[in-house]
């Protein structure tokens, strides 16, 4: 009798373990980070001059959130200046770039290097360490592709193209759960295109959880028109270009006239 109720106190507590097992699989399954971008949609017209982006959803409580924001990856040249028999500045070489974005942004609840570990970085290519591993540069050496991408970082970064920032995501309880919420400036010299917002859960230095939005930034009227023309009929492009400074520069003499300010 008493081997029997053993047995059975033994039983209940292998489905009470399986129960556990069941309810944490259940629980990462149904995932609770959610991410939605506002505005998702940017025009550009004559007026446009850059935007906003807000990123909000809900994670889990105990999680720190890093956000991504990033074009596709494509290909990036620079000119490498020098001076040319000890005086004269002239191009002296051209930079290629592969596989890296034009527009590259991190926002986390904390500093990223202490929040996740180093493998994590490479393998979801967060921080600029992890994204010099995965691009390709026409350098000589680890040692000058190190120092050119940090001067092409650098540039991204006077662009307002590039950028990283630490503890300015709002977050507050609701529900036991974990809202999030971040504004951020679009910048006028991103080009049209589709761009990605990704958020990522981290927890134990290790990712956990991914959610992702998009954001579409496309040229609209007459600023898309002449961009096609520009594309596909430079001849016309250039003569209406010629006509409409002519007319300007016309414009502005005779105002200079008129008030009496040219001499």
């Amino acid at each position: 009798m008493r081997r029997q109720d053993s047995i059975n106190k033994m039983l209940v507590i292998f489905q009470m373990l399986i129960m556990a097992v069941l309810f944490l699989a259940v629980r990462n399954a149904s995932a609770q980070l959610t991410a939605k971008a506002n505005h998702d949609h940017i025009t550009i017209d004559f007026l446009y001059h850059g935007s906003t982006v807000s990123v909000r959803g809900i994670s889990d409580p105990d999680c720190d959130l890093i956000i991504k924001l990033a074009s596709a990856d494509g290909h990036e040249a620079l000119r490498e200046k020098g001076k040319i028999g000890g005086f004269l500045w002239m191009n002296v070489g051209e930079l290629q770039i592969d596989h890296v974005p034009n527009v590259y942004c991190l926002h986390s609840t904390k500093n990223i290097a202490d929040i996740l570990s180093r493998d994590e970085m490479n393998r979801y290519i967060i921080g600029y360490p992890a994204l010099e591993r995965s691009v390709q540069m026409n350098t000589k050496g680890e040692e000058y592709k190190d120092k050119w991408f940090n001067e092409f970082v650098k540039f991204k970064e006077a662009s307002n193209l590039y950028g990283t920032t630490a503890g300015k995501i709002s977050l507050s309880a609701k529900d036991g759960l974990q809202n999030y919420y971040i504004l951020t400036q679009w910048p006028y010299q991103a080009p049209p295109g589709e761009y990605t917002v990704t958020v990522y859960a981290v927890k134990n230095k290790k990712v956990i959880e991914t959610a992702t939005s998009n954001v579409l930034v496309e040229q609209v009227g007459m600023v898309k028109s002449l961009s096609n023309m520009a594309k596909n009929n430079a001849a016309t492009y250039g003569v209406i270009s010629i006509l409409t400074a002519l007319g300007t520069g016309l414009g502005v003499g005779l105002v200079f006239r008129k008030s009496g300010g040219a001499h």
